[in-house]
């Protein structure tokens, strides 16, 4: 069995539409979910041999970087930028969104977390069981949770922020990155196999 991994399918956007690069954010998501998903009978088959071990290794490397940045992006400043940008009656129900959207975060982030642990030993080339059941709880939550983000969430965001805050929330996701990047080990090697591409760090 052949493990094939896809190539980066977002569009290149930059922070200065910040929106966008959300979206883009998102088909990476969706890129390392049917990694993920075809890991499980590679793994099977083939063990923990070494496209194994480096696909584990690079989506491992996202989901502790670029996906946490994403969700620090919503959380920290997209969200209360909506809230802030409505009154009365459409603040609840946008608090409403924005509260279950975190919640799902959270769950998001612990089931990863779950996963993370077993994905580890198969980057250091353990033999070990990756559940078809888990990843499919992960990917299927991460699928929903995309198309509300989509469907509901950058539509009204697209409609209410205005150039000035969008250019604030770009530029508050444009830190956060370079102080994780000026934080990260510069001892650290990437791994050999890139699933996203070199914009990995960017969404």
């Amino acid at each position: 069995m052949t493990l094939t991994f896809p190539g980066h399918s977002a569009p290149s956007v930059g922070f200065e539409v910040p929106l966008e690069m959300l979206a883009a954010c998102h088909l990476r998501v969706q890129d390392q979910c049917s990694t993920l998903l075809r890991l499980v009978p590679h793994i099977t088959i083939q063990g923990s041999d070494r496209p194994a071990q480096e696909a584990a290794t690079a989506v491992m490397r996202y989901f502790d970087t670029s996906a946490k940045h994403h969700h620090d992006d919503e959380e920290r400043d997209l969200f209360p930028a909506l809230i802030e940008s409505m009154a009365g009656s459409d603040a609840v129900c946008l608090r409403e969104l924005t509260a279950a959207l975190t919640a799902e975060h959270r769950e998001l982030e612990a089931r990863w977390q779950s996963l993370r642990a077993v994905l580890a030993q198969v980057a250091a080339g353990q033999t070990v069981r990756l559940a078809e059941d888990d990843v499919s709880a992960f990917a299927e939550l991460y699928e929903r949770h995309i198309a509300r983000e989509e469907s509901e969430l950058l539509p009204m965001a697209h409609r209410l922020l205005s150039d000035a805050e969008l250019d604030r929330i770009g530029l508050a996701m444009r830190t956060r990155r370079a102080v994780s990047n000026a934080q990260a080990s510069p001892s650290a090697k990437p791994s050999e196999l890139s699933i996203g591409g070199a914009n990995d760090l960017a969404s």
